[in-house]
């Protein structure tokens, strides 16, 4: 049971935020923009927050300085995204170029200012983060072991953002708008709706929810920021597209996902996996293989809104 409970915890470590940045990159595509940006906009939001972190060590309770840290990593991501968002929207850039570019851009800079205000590239920082547990609610069987007892205040954003969202999405006139300059641009339009607008908002909440999950990333995996997220931004558009971009349906795959990234970091601390003999390199590779596996040969009809990635020209059809 020990072993069950040390794995569930070690799979919302990483899980959650491919959720926050899947769910990110489904607002983005559901307005018609693709953002492929998300690993260069993670990148950014950790680096900003870890260094908020860095330098107001000792001066705040650590939990107030998480806080503020996860605002500066949503108001990073934000900024940085309205770089792609003017390229793919004002001047009908391509997308997958634009993006890219963040991509590009983000960790080369994330270290290259880390060196000039630090003197090293790695932003070390020390874990206070972690609540030993929650009142009442940790006395729960199993339930609360794994979700209310040595957990990051950050874990429960995941589920925050997923609520949130499939309630806007399917809920609000806002949602409505959002999916329609994603399908069928022209019909908005045709209304008055501002379809430029809705597509910012889009990229907008992409990067907010990007640069969140940095931050997310980050702090329950490690004790420092190298300027590298592990490709969490890539593997995070797979979930979106494998979860059919529907929030429930990212959960679920999210969860997936992963857990298979759980069983790559720790196989080595479960028995089971060690009797196999099965090469430690399979298990680092196994996360990203059966990502390309799955969208290969999974589930037919894995296509988005039929206008994402095409500019928009209002008056057009």
């Amino acid at each position: 049971m020990e072993t069950l409970i040390f794995f569930l915890r070690q799979m919302l470590n990483f899980s959650i935020p491919l959720l926050i940045v899947a769910i990110g990159s489904m607002y983005s595509s559901r307005s018609g923009v693709v953002n492929i940006g998300l690993d260069g906009i993670m990148i950014m939001g950790a680096f900003t927050s870890f260094m908020f972190i860095r330098f107001t060590e000792g001066i705040m309770p650590p939990q107030l300085q998480i806080i503020i840290a996860i605002i500066i990593s949503i108001a990073t991501g934000l900024i940085f995204s309205l770089l792609h968002a003017f390229a793919s929207i004002n001047l009908n850039a391509d997308q997958i170029i634009s993006g890219q570019a963040l991509n590009m851009f983000a960790p080369a800079f994330s270290v290259f200012a880390a060196r000039i205000i630090l003197g090293d590239s790695i932003i070390s920082f020390r874990n206070f983060f972690i609540i030993e547990e929650i009142p009442f609610l940790s006395k729960i069987p199993f339930i609360g072991d794994i979700l209310f007892r040595d957990v990051y205040l950050t874990t429960y954003l995941g589920f925050i953002v997923l609520i949130v969202a499939n309630f806007v999405l399917y809920r609000t006139r806002f949602g409505l708008r959002l999916r329609a300059c994603g399908e069928h641009p022209q019909a908005p339009d045709s209304v008055g709706i501002n379809v430029r607008k809705f597509r910012y908002f889009g990229v907008m909440i992409s990067g907010a929810l990007g640069g969140l999950g940095g931050l997310v990333f980050v702090l329950p995996n490690s004790t420092n920021f190298n300027g590298q997220v592990s490709g969490y931004g890539f593997l995070a558009l797979a979930v979106m597209i494998f979860g059919q971009w529907s929030p429930m349906k990212i959960f679920f795959a999210s969860m997936f996902f992963g857990s298979l990234k759980t069983m790559s970091a720790i196989y080595s601390g479960l028995p089971f996996f060690n009797t196999l003999g099965i090469p430690s390199e399979f298990y680092k590779l196994m996360p990203y293989l059966i990502t390309m596996i799955v969208l290969a040969f999974g589930p037919k009809g894995l296509t988005g809104p039929r206008a994402e990635g095409k500019p928009f020209q209002k008056g057009m059809s």
